[in-house]
């Protein structure tokens, strides 16, 4: 609440803006000479309320147009004669109108009939005359009169605010001029306390109104910092207490305010130093948050951010911020729970502050065009630019078009209720249409334009913020606030605490997993081509490699075994690891105890595509990996799609590893519990997977026979929910031969291919396309994930017609070498001549002819 007391502006700026302290002021006004320019400066930017005295006695449409775009512009109040208020109230809020008046009976009879608030023009001989108006907003005009100094208290208790020329009033208290009221004069009567020390209790607040701290006021500490325009307090041990005299944490004053009874003061200030409390906060409440401590470290980091850092860049790259401002924007549009509204609101507010704190505008600037905004009168309609607008529609229907689609597809999608029995789909493909079967080879659908969208943006926010946005990142979709984003080597014991059983089947399978790879590793290759032409190839280990260990709806150390082990065989230097958290911020300890077992240099605590994106770019903590190895879903997989593609991340990766699969192929003699089984164990992994069974020549009594074991072994697994909609999207295919069943196996191009049928081994050789092959009744899936040996790391969705899974070879790099004697030389250095004219490169020429002739191969001349 401001003071009762209305300045007049004054000819002297700098005096007025000085009295201003007390909160408001009021301008003249006079049509056809006034500038609006001269009202805005003032009314968009002071930290007091501008009022303007419209000085006419009558009023054109066109002042009226003036005066309503000064309201629109900061403007809180226009006194105006009567007649002239009354023109203008059918266009302006009547709460936003002073009626003046001579006397104070026409203010009584203003009162009850229209008017809010009224200015006597003409003060009564006392201020007891204002009784009639008791409760009414009234101002008293006291311009022509010097206000008596002895009488000043009175008329500041009456209730009234008394409108006195700003040239009356003076700063100066201790000497004030001839006739210059001291302003402290006007402040005190409108102040209690029932303190005995005659002390007021004062809070101080920042620019946004939040509390710094809780001190004392008298009259002479108020009058000195209405002189000085900075915070002095009164301490009630030392005197007279000048913030900052001594620490250099001073303030400078804005604004007076009080309470609604007059026994508190608000001092509003701009801090300036390390904060206002003695132990170097920002308040005597602790260090403020939120809005204010951004801005802080916003300002703090344009002056002071080193070179490289990412908030240097955004200060001095406008293309890359004006960017940001628009990517969070989207993802905020975007967005639609109220957890992921609230993130990207975050993200836009810091990427906009950013922009304001490199153009030095500050949170007060910002709150003050909203309160202006506030205060405008005639109000626009609001309507986006069409450019925008167009978009907006344009992305709804395509929102709305994947919707249909997605609604349609669902109509031919199987659902498997709760009460329904969990058995595949079954199809005889002697007599089903070839869409059929080419339908139930079809993986679930995932479109990869969608996904990647999704996907690109939190790559290149990891590219760009680093270890920020990792952290950020993991917040969003790990629900875990971390303090580093990686788990450095050694780790600690703690983490890696499994049972003695755990600690042994891990250990059997690390030897059995490190004697399949060392196997696999080759010795220098030498072929002499031609006479004197020696050919070499030799393997080099890849130097830092990333292990990507997927979380998800299952826990899998299985698979840091499977991508660290060889590594380690094949020499890399740094093991990366990458897994996500759980909640609590804690790794899988068997993970980490495999980490520990293969030396790897740390572990990053992230997953899905910021994962992917930390090991291929780097970050302030995690090393750039040359190559990325691992499994995941599809969001894992099209990251790690994008960075290979990126020549910038210089990254390369295993292959597209997406959502797990198996196929069976089963015959008569097959056991259904066994065959069962094995779906299973894929259909667990997550509802993404799919399983198939092809079915040789069984009957139907067998194939409901395998129905039922897949329903009984299903409904009793802990993960049955998860089940239920694999199962939904698989199938078993019925066929007549084991040919007929290798060729559609070789079409689907299988993760897991499992050969439960008789004289399974004589048919691996008809196995073109599979990542792993398990055959026979006794090799279930589940060994190779754990512990016969193989790599379980395989490519999934066909990918396996053109890639391997992972092997020791996946880590490293063949390079080839030669060596030609002059023999060698001479055996082939014609047709690299002959060769090298066609192509019409005669720098490669005469490489070899230089050479040759040198030789006495060829003569000097040719």
């Amino acid at each position: 609440m401001t003071f009762p007391i209305l300045p007049y502006f004054s000819v002297d700026t700098a005096v007025c803006q000085k009295i201003s302290l007390v909160g408001q002021v009021l301008i003249p006004f006079t049509p056809g000479t006034t500038k609006s320019e001269d009202i805005t400066r003032y009314s968009t930017t002071a930290y007091y309320d501008v009022n303007l005295d419209y000085t006419a006695e009558i009023i054109d449409d066109k002042t009226i147009d003036q005066l309503l775009e000064l309201f629109n512009k900061g403007v809180v109040k226009v006194f105006a004669p009567a007649d002239v208020a009354s023109q203008i109230q059918s266009k302006i809020p009547n709460a936003r109108l002073v009626y003046k008046v001579k006397s104070v009976s026409e203010a009584v009879s203003l009162t009850n009939d229209c008017a809010n608030a009224v200015a006597i023009t003409s003060p009564p001989a006392t201020p007891e005359a204002l009784r009639p108006l008791s409760g009414k907003q009234v101002f008293v005009y006291f311009l022509k009169s010097t206000l008596p100094e002895a009488v000043v208290p009175a008329w500041i208790k009456s209730g009234a605010t008394i409108i006195v020329n700003s040239s009356s009033v003076t700063i100066n208290y201790s000497a004030p001029a001839t006739g210059k009221t001291p302003l402290i004069d006007y402040v005190i009567p409108a102040l209690s306390t029932d303190r005995v020390d005659g002390l007021y209790t004062t809070v101080v607040t920042n620019t946004s109104d939040q509390v710094l701290g809780l001190v004392y006021s008298s009259k002479k500490s108020i009058a000195e910092a209405l002189r000085t325009k900075a915070g002095v307090y009164q301490s009630r041990k030392r005197g007279l207490w000048i913030k900052g005299a001594t620490s250099g944490n001073t303030q400078e004053l804005l604004r007076i305010e009080r309470d609604c009874d007059g026994d508190c003061l608000k001092f509003i200030v701009r801090q300036v130093g390390e904060g206002f409390c003695h132990v170097g906060t920002s308040s005597c409440f602790g260090n403020i948050k939120g809005f204010t401590s951004l801005e802080s470290v916003l300002q703090d980091r344009l002056a002071n951010a080193p070179v490289g850092s990412y908030t240097k860049r955004l200060f001095d790259d406008e293309t890359l911020l004006d960017s940001k401002i628009r990517e969070e924007a989207d993802e905020l549009i975007d967005a639609k729970s109220k957890q992921e509204i609230a993130f990207e609101a975050a993200d836009v507010i810091y990427f906009v502050m950013a922009r304001c704190a490199k153009n030095g505008v500050t949170l007060n600037d910002i709150q003050k065009n909203l309160d202006t905004k506030s205060l405008r009168v005639t109000r626009r309609r609001g309507d986006a630019k069409p450019k925008y607008l167009a978009e907006t529609q344009r992305k709804a229907a395509e929102n709305a078009r994947k919707a249909a689609a997605a609604s349609a597809a669902a109509a031919n999608i199987r659902v498997i209720g709760p009460n329904d029995r969990i058995i595949l789909d079954r199809i005889n493909t002697e007599t089903a249409s070839p869409e059929r079967v080419t339908a139930c080879l079809q993986r679930p659908i995932h479109t990869s334009k969608d996904i990647m969208s999704l996907v690109v943006p939190i790559v290149e926010r990891v590219k760009s913020e680093g270890d920020k946005a990792l952290l950020d990142l993991t917040a969003k979709f790990d629900h875990v606030k971390l303090d580093s984003p990686i788990m450095r080597a050694p780790f600690p014991e703690s983490a890696m605490k499994v049972t003695e059983d755990v600690k042994k089947a891990i250990d059997l399978s690390f030897n059995n997993v490190r004697k399949f790879h060392e196997a696999q590793m080759k010795g220098t290759l030498n072929v002499e081509t031609c006479p004197g032409v020696v050919c070499s190839r030799f393997a080099r280990p890849i130097e830092r490699v990333g292990c990507y260990v997927p979380g998800g709806t299952a826990v899998l150390p299985s698979t840091s075994l499977m991508l660290s082990v060889p590594a380690l065989v094949a020499g890399c230097k740094d093991i990366i690891f990458a897994s996500p958290p759980g909640k609590d911020g804690k790794l899988t300890p068997e993970v980490v105890y495999v980490a520990h077992k293969v030396g790897a240099k740390c572990i990053v605590l992230a997953g899905g595509a910021q994962a992917v994106a930390s090991m291929a770019y780097g970050t302030e903590s995690v090393p750039k990996c040359d190559k990325i190895m691992g499994p995941g879903n599809q969001f894992v997989t099209a990251a790690k799609m994008y960075v290979s593609n990126d020549s910038g991340a210089l990254c390369a990766i295993d292959m597209p590893a997406g959502p797990s699969e198996v196929l069976v192929i089963a015959d008569k003699y097959a056991d259904v519990d066994f065959v069962a089984s094995d779906l299973l164990s894929q259909a667990e992994h997550g509802v993404d997977s799919q399983v198939l069974c092809i079915a040789v020549d069984m009957s139907k009594e067998q194939l409901d026979k395998l129905d039922d074991a897949v329903d009984e072994q299903a409904k009793k697994l802990p993960r049955v929910e998860i089940v239920r909609k694999c199962i939904a999207h698989s199938t078993t295919l019925q066929v007549k031969s084991y040919t007929k069943a290798l060729d559609l196996a070789n079409r689907y191009a299988p993760e897991h291919l499992i050969l439960q049928i008789k004289d399974a081994q004589k048919w691996v050789d008809k196995v073109d396309n599979a990542g792993s092959v398990f055959v026979g009744a006794y090799s279930p899936e589940s060994c190779g994930d754990y512990s016969s040996g193989t790599n379980h790391t395989l490519p999934t969705y066909g990918y396996a017609r053109m890639y391997s899974g992972v092997n020791t070879a996946t880590f490293q790099k063949f390079i080839t070498s030669q060596t030609l004697t002059p023999e060698g030389l001479k055996s082939i250095g014609k047709a690299v001549m002959d060769l090298a004219a066609v192509e019409g490169l005669d720098a490669h020429r005469n490489a070899v002819k230089i050479r040759m002739q040198k030789l006495g191969y060829l003569p000097r001349h040719r």
